[in-house]
């Protein structure tokens, strides 16, 4: 008995180390994604798109090729891609997938790019989208899906990190903290604590600083959201809290125009001037961020002394930063296509975590996904509450609306106008 027992535990050891071996292994790539066509399917499937390259989208392609060895995919770059992708589509030569654009819903120029779309929505399709934030999922009037975010963006600073270790600073994360950092920065000798592009309108440090603000105060209010809209003039009053703040936050001497003045643009030139290693925090977009990776062996000041840097939400409030979250670019599928399973099938491997958190973070850009902990870059962005995460595409606010706000904020901030008179001129900026 006392030899069938100590062979019953010798052989329940055996089992229990050969299962913590199997645990300690690498999960195999199917675990996450896995393929329901046949392996050996033959096609070509062609991804059409705006960028001239697309490189973390044809490490995807490596990266699915393991999975079926005998599917060509191809990434097509288009000129003039929002004019041209709707006769394209039309064409004979249509791609299989294809960039597209949720502000393109309700334009009727861009009717085409939507018809064309599959509803990716259809659960017998099997796309999973648990993983991507659900307030950048943005469906239509009637419930259908054309199009799913792969990447995302938002507004905020790119924070010089050593800086502040060296300063004995913390990062702020309300307006106030904001100003004293400024201030704390400035007695150390920093001429210039917060800088960013100022010398137009668009993309303005302006604009990224307070429109994710702006959002916070009309964001629940679905009447100034309608007025807003419609360019109707009494919602100018809607504007009147963030023009405040915007001049508040000039005021607080938070910002040296003129030093500003001199970036001359607001992708290379913002990232060469943060570059320099003087700037603390430096205001951006995430696609300027995406960029910065590539410029750090451009800038000479950063080869000789280099430093490390992440983004993070601005904070306009002393309740917090807001976390303005807007999809960057989506993709559709034509519905179409000669090889619709085949393209569906790229697709569900696509939306999962790992491939998109993977092409992610080798473009730059943000990831559409739930769990931005992933990439240090982004991390700050994830630790914000979801009550403060807020998307204009989910609540309508609308490009035109977004506009009026853009330049009343830039004529305030430059000391062109007052902000009775950008209120009042609400819906005529631009005409």
């Amino acid at each position: 008995m006392k030899k069938i027992i100590c062979s019953l535990l010798s052989a329940l050891m055996v089992i229990e180390l050969t299962a913590c071996g199997a645990a300690k292994q690498k999960p195999s790539a199917e675990e996450g994604f896995k393929p329901s066509l046949d392996k050996s399917t033959s096609c070509q499937i062609n991804v059409a798109g705006g960028y001239d390259n697309f490189e973390a989208l044809e490490a995807e392609f490596d990266r699915f090729n393991e999975y079926y060895p005998n599917v060509e995919l191809t990434y097509t770059k288009i000129d003039d891609y929002n004019n041209m992708i709707g006769t394209v589509l039309n064409g004979n030569d249509a791609p299989d997938i294809y960039v597209n654009y949720s502000w393109m819903y309700g334009r009727e120029q861009y009717k085409s790019s939507l018809d064309h779309a599959e509803n990716l929505a259809d659960p017998s399709l099997g796309l999973n989208m648990d993983c991507i934030r659900g307030n950048i999922i943005l469906k239509t009037d009637d419930g259908s899906l054309p199009m799913v975010p792969v990447f995302s963006n938002t507004y905020g600073m790119l924070v010089n990190n050593d800086l502040f270790e060296k300063a004995g600073l913390k990062v702020p994360t309300t307006y106030k903290e904001l100003v004293d950092v400024c201030n704390a920065f400035r007695e150390k000798g920093y001429e210039n604590p917060l800088m960013g592009f100022s010398r137009e309108e668009k993309t303005s440090l302006f604009t990224l600083s307070i429109y994710p603000y702006f959002c916070g105060t009309v964001a629940k209010d679905a009447e100034a959201v309608r007025k807003l809209n419609a360019l109707d003039p009494s919602a100018g009053e809607y504007m009147r809290p963030s023009l405040e703040k915007i001049v508040q936050f000039m005021d607080d001497g938070c910002v040296n125009l003129d030093a500003c003045n001199e970036i001359e643009n607001n992708y290379d030139a913002v990232i060469l001037r943060f570059f320099e290693g003087d700037v603390p925090m430096m205001t951006a977009s995430g696609d300027t961020v995406s960029g910065t990776e590539k410029r750090e062996s451009r800038s000479e000041a950063f080869i000789a002394s280099p430093f490390k840097y992440t983004f993070v939400p601005i904070p306009m409030s002393d309740d917090g930063a807001n976390f303005l979250d807007m999809p960057n670019l989506q993709f559709s599928v034509n519905k179409d296509s000669k090889n619709l399973k085949m393209a569906n099938e790229f697709m569900r491997f696509l939306i999962t975590s790992t491939e998109l958190n993977n092409m992610a973070q080798k473009k730059g850009l943000m990831s559409p996904t739930k769990d931005l902990s992933f990439n240090n870059m982004y991390a700050a962005f994830g630790a914000v509450p979801e009550s403060r995460i807020l998307s204009p595409e989910e609540f309508g606010l609308t490009d035109d609306a977004v506009t009026q706000l853009r330049l009343a904020s830039y004529a305030v901030a430059t000391g062109s106008m007052t902000v009775d008179e950008a209120v009042t001129g609400y819906g005529t900026f631009g005409q």
